[in-house]
């Protein structure tokens, strides 16, 4: 989770000197939550197996890509919808907001691994 959110802060630098243009592939609101959750989902999966930093970092980019072959859809793709969210704080928050909300959902109800 430290990773995204990191990666997050740092995209969201590096957008505030973007133009601001709708992208041509940019991924709805609702497929970017879906995305989204999946992917702290692997986070958390790969953080919690008991191997080194490098072994959880190789399993978690493999994870990522599974994950995006499971919502069809380019990491360039999901970068770019990343930047275009990211410039806008108030549709981000409520990305985000619906992204918590469904983990905490999945995670009172002890389908976290439902997805996988």
């Amino acid at each position: 989770m430290k990773r995204f959110l990191i990666l997050s802060f740092y995209i969201l630098c590096l957008s505030s000197c973007g133009s601001g243009n709708k992208p041509t592939d940019l991924l709805s609101e609702d497929k970017m939550v879906e995305v989204l959750i999946d992917i702290h989902l692997t986070e958390g999966i790969t953080s919690a197996m008991p191997v080194a930093y490098d072994s959880s970092k190789v399993l978690y980019n493999l994870l990522e890509k599974d994950v995006f072959l499971k919502h069809e859809v380019s990491d360039s793709v999901f970068t770019q919808s990343m930047l275009y969210y990211l410039q806008d704080p108030a549709e981000m928050e409520q990305i985000y907001s619906r992204v918590v909300d469904s983990l905490v959902v999945r995670e009172s109800s002890g389908g976290v691994l439902d997805q996988f």
